[in-house]
């Protein structure tokens, strides 16, 4: 055999064996990707049952009047007119869900950031102090309500109580016009809090000593460390817990329902309950579907303006 036959043989072995190393790759691959289809298949059907298929049914009844009381027909964007145009109510409640979302959310992150803050410390029962801000968030809210409606409680209130004590006569917290929503905001703020609070202790943790020591040498300031090292760092972790806490209240629902029912009067009427009061009350699931695809698209178009604006505030992405 010559040497140039020695040659075109070896060529053609390392063909065949690339070609069968090749389709034995492809076929792991193949089989792999089976396997992860088959892992997630459950998870998958259960979204599409009980997620997807009644998503896009709320989003077709949304152009009918469908209603428990009579048959329904088409209307198109009838019920989307009505709700923008023919409706104080609706728009009333859209101006108390931002209401609501604008004290929760400051108030939220202020003080869960000061409580990481405190408690970011080593000291003795630091564990404990932690636990009990955490506990309320995997408390039921609907127990979580009871209980704060009975301590606001005009008659008997531990709160009106206490101010008895020192001869002030309380009011009735959830029965006041004026007062009944920045109530409902305090309790919604105490009960997730802690969410938020391990959120900002988990990235204080992160923040390399290195940056505070160099901040030392160059003779910055507590309150300089703070602006110039430690906002910087748990930015990330800050945008993640505004976006969780704007969705959050957006959806707000049980504690309006437990504590005070819409009122007094329409007062505390936020969109998820008047979304509850038209579907369940009043049985038009029609025109409830369309308010829910309404604030659907409110809560999308916020968190889309936050997402953009985080490139002019949050730092090192990864």
């Amino acid at each position: 055999m010559s040497t140039l036959d020695v040659k075109h043989a070896q060529a053609e072995e390392i063909r065949v064996k690339a070609r069968f190393g090749k389709s034995k790759k492809s076929r792991l691959h193949h089989k792999e990707n089976w396997f992860a289809w088959l892992f997630i298949s459950p998870m998958v059907l259960g979204y599409m049952l009980f997620l997807f298929v009644p998503i896009m049914g709320a989003f077709f009844m949304s152009f009918t009047d469908y209603s428990l009381l009579h048959d329904s027909s088409f209307v198109g964007l009838d019920n989307y007119k009505i709700a923008f145009s023919e409706d104080p109510l609706f728009w009333k409640s859209v101006g108390q869900t931002l209401y609501f979302s604008a004290g929760l959310i400051p108030l939220n992150l202020c003080l869960a950031l000061g409580l990481a803050l405190l408690l970011n410390r080593k000291i003795p029962g630091i564990g404990l102090f932690r636990t009990a801000i955490f506990t309320p968030v995997v408390t039921s809210i609907v127990v979580w309500a009871i209980a704060w409606k009975y301590i606001f409680a005009t008659d008997y209130g531990l709160i009106n109580e206490l101010l008895k004590l020192l001869h002030i006569e309380g009011p009735a917290w959830l029965y006041n016009f004026q007062l009944a929503m920045p109530v409902v905001i305090i309790v919604s703020v105490l009960k997730n809090v802690g969410l938020n609070m391990v959120i900002f202790l988990a990235a204080l943790q992160d923040v390399p000593k290195m940056y505070y020591e160099a901040a030392k040498i160059d003779g910055a300031s507590k309150y300089k460390m703070f602006t110039n090292v430690t906002m910087p760092m748990i930015s990330p972790s800050l945008f993640l817990a505004m976006i969780l806490t704007l969705i959050g209240s957006l959806k707000v629902f049980s504690q309006i329902q437990v504590m005070t029912d819409g009122g007094p009067g329409t007062s505390t009427y936020v969109l998820v309950y008047y979304i509850y009061q038209q579907a369940f009350k009043i049985f038009d699931f029609g025109y409830a579907s369309a308010i829910a695809f309404i604030l659907f698209f409110l809560v999308l178009v916020l968190t889309i303006v936050q997402w953009n604006l985080r490139k002019r505030w949050v730092h090192h992405e990864e």
